[in-house]
């Protein structure tokens, strides 16, 4: 029976000079050695940041008015342009006598260029990224605007609670807020933008250990293009390890098969990469630890069949795996150490209670509909043909199967009243099989090739076609709805892109009630806890808020349903002394503003509760308070459009 080789067999087996120049026992495991893949990355990353904000800025300038068609046709030419040239210099060998750093540097600008042109120009009008203040960016948001204003991880809304969502993406956010000296909602956009940049640079990188460079841009190339299809891009913070998720993988199956000592760089490298999960996104936390610990269980089988020692075999591999779980579980704890050590992880929490469609059913991108579903077709078959004697086919294809069983589980816990919140890894599934389609292709050009010549020609020609008609569809259809929120949600100023100010939009209002706290509470934004009927306040100044607007984001540290109740309490409150006597004993931190909105002889606050399984699993009560409430010297209330702004002095 043929069985799986340890070395990586790629549709083209020669790989480049540069990537194969080091013969030690290393380079044998990988393409690349510790000393250059280390170097590749730091110096890759940081060409990518200066790279993609010089073009961003490039892009800024264009002053194209938001509306028109005027940005998709300039990024339509300027990727025809970039296309063209990768494709005929990767299909043709024109840079084969190309110094080495010349042909490295070009893959950092290309895919660099293709990845931020994607988004600097559709938003070049707007200063929010996909999606403007809308959903879950109300969040994220938030999240920069705190960060911004501190050195120290924090929760994003609830004053003096360690945080819950890992928020070491938002710090560095915050620290490149501080260094261009922007408020944490305007840099975000930059910030996400470089980051998809840096992430296609790093996964280049990644690839290059396992194949060959010119393959490895490719499959990069479509690893950007599957993000922006599923429109997972619009999670910045979650797409770095979504996009190196298959090359540490197939890296992991290497390290893993290696019957001799594997090299400690390769472990720190995985473990890396799984700690960034942690720090950064938890759901791909677990399913990477999944993922390895799949593969070893696969390599430890495959051994064991081909006559190895059982008990040999499980301590080398659960030596490996010790290590790489070391190391990840060290740098999680950055991020998790704080809230694990107050207690978090036995307090009730909703933050999987959400079923859309895209958890329901299984997904399924492999239907030909599409030139992307094409593509992945191709890659589905050529996993399950080649998986027995490709490792990079059988890599991808447990990741598939892990995405499928992930849907499965997550729809069995609907019986213990939770999800896994499987739809997050669409993407995952899209990447695996249009990056298999990849190799698919590539193996058949070559095989035919050698009998027609003109197929080459061809395959240039529907690979231009095929990556130029998925950008258009990204563009003209995935993105559209969020380019469109970003250029008509409303700035702090209390404007849009658009430059439209509507009073009877909340929005037009943001400018003048944060002058307006500001003025009369007399202290720094920080130093106010805002209950707030407006759930967008908090996304432009980082007050503290005494309630996360969704229950799926509150902090469980928080105690969400004892603050609903709190807020009900007060409400009931029979004069302004009762109110106040009641904020004073209420054992969370009570807000000292409140902005609620004006309806009739009533302020009203709405607060939220967690509805699942519900398609929307939020549901919005109105709490009423008597403006006879705030009847004492002790508030002080202005109006401010729909909004009442009162503050306790």
């Amino acid at each position: 029976m043929t069985t799986v080789h340890d070395r990586v067999e790629s549709p083209d087996p020669q790989a480049d000079r540069d990537s194969s120049a080091d013969h030690s026992g290393e380079a044998r495991l990988t393409l690349l050695g510790p000393g250059r893949t280390f170097a590749e990355l730091a110096i890759g990353v940081l060409f990518a940041v200066v790279f993609s904000l010089a073009l961003q800025l490039a892009a800024g300038r264009m002053h194209v008015d938001p509306g028109t068609n005027v940005p998709a046709a300039l990024l339509n030419l300027a990727v025809a342009v970039i296309l063209v040239v990768l494709f005929a210099l990767i299909g043709f060998g024109l840079a084969r006598g190309w110094p080495s750093w010349v042909k490295v540097g070009g893959a950092w600008a290309v895919l660099t260029a293709f990845t931020t042109l994607l988004f600097a120009i559709p938003l070049q009008a707007s200063r929010f990224f996909l999606g403007g203040s809308s959903v879950d960016n109300t969040f994220r948001l938030q999240y920069m605007e705190r960060m911004a204003a501190t050195g120290s991880l924090t929760d994003l809304n609830y004053h003096g609670l360690a945080p819950y969502y890992p928020g070491g993406w938002f710090w560095l956010g915050g620290r490149f807020a501080n260094l261009l000296g922007w408020d944490g909602w305007a840099a975000y956009k930059p910030y996400a933008i470089t980051w998809i940049a840096l992430s296609s640079v790093a996964a280049f990188v990644l690839w290059s250990l396992v194949v060959n460079r010119r393959l490895a841009v490719l499959v990069t190339l479509v690893t950007v293009l599957a993000g922006v299809l599923s429109v997972a891009v619009d999670e910045p913070y979650a797409w770095p390890s979504s996009a190196c998720l298959p090359p540490i993988a197939v890296l992991a199956w290497k390290v893993l098969r290696r019957r001799d000592r594997a090299p400690a760089w390769t472990i720190v490298l995985i473990g890396g990469y799984l700690g960034f999960c942690g720090i950064t996104y938890t759901l791909h936390l677990v399913f990477g630890v999944l993922v390895v610990v799949a593969l070893a269980l696969l390599a430890g089988f495959l051994d064991v069949r081909q006559g190895a020692a059982a008990g040999e075999v499980t301590r080398r591999l659960l030596l490996r795996l010790v290590g790489i779980g070391a190391l990840t579980a060290l740098l999680s704890l950055v991020t998790w150490g704080p809230f694990i050590l107050a207690g978090g992880l036995g307090k009730p929490n909703v933050a999987a209670h959400f079923l859309p469609d895209s958890s329901a059913n299984f997904p399924t991108p492999f239907v030909p509909g599409s030139v992307f579903g094409v593509l992945c077709l191709a890659g589905l078959v050529w996993m399950v043909v080649r998986a027995r004697r490709q490792p990079v086919a059988l890599v991808l294809l447990v990741i598939t199967a892990a995405v499928y069983l992930w849907f499965a589980v997550s729809t069995l816990a609907l019986v213990v009243h939770t999800t896994l919140l499987a739809f997050r890894f669409v993407a995952t599934i899209d990447i695996a099989l249009s990056v298999a389609g990849v190799f698919a292709g590539v193996e058949l050009v070559r095989a035919v090739g050698r009998q027609v010549r003109p197929v080459e020609v061809a395959a240039f020609v529907l690979a231009f076609a095929g990556a130029l008609a998925m950008v258009q569809t990204s563009v003209g259809s995935s993105m559209k709805d969020s380019i469109g929120l970003a250029e008509s949600d409303y700035y702090a100023d209390g404007h849009n892109a658009k430059g439209q100010h509507d009073p009877e939009k909340d929005g037009a209002w943001t400018g003048e009630l944060i002058a307006t706290i500001n003025t009369v509470s007399g202290r720094a934004p920080e130093g106010n806890v805002v209950l707030s009927a407006y759930d967008r306040l908090l996304c432009f100044q980082p007050y503290w808020g005494f309630q996360q607007t969704t229950p799926q984001y509150a902090n469980p540290l928080a105690g969400y349903v004892q603050r609903n109740a709190e807020i009900r309490h007060w409400a009931d409150s029979a004069t302004a002394n009762d109110l106040l006597a009641r904020l004073a004993a209420n054992p969370h931190e009570a807000p000292n503003v409140f902005v609620l909105r004006k309806d009739g002889d009533s302020l009203v606050m709405p607060i939220a509760s967690d509805s699942f399984p519900q398609g929307s699993p939020v549901h919005i009560d109105d709490v009423r308070f008597s403006p006879k409430l705030f009847a004492s010297p002790r508030f002080v209330t202005r109006e401010v459009g729909p909004f009442a702004v009162i503050v306790e002095r």
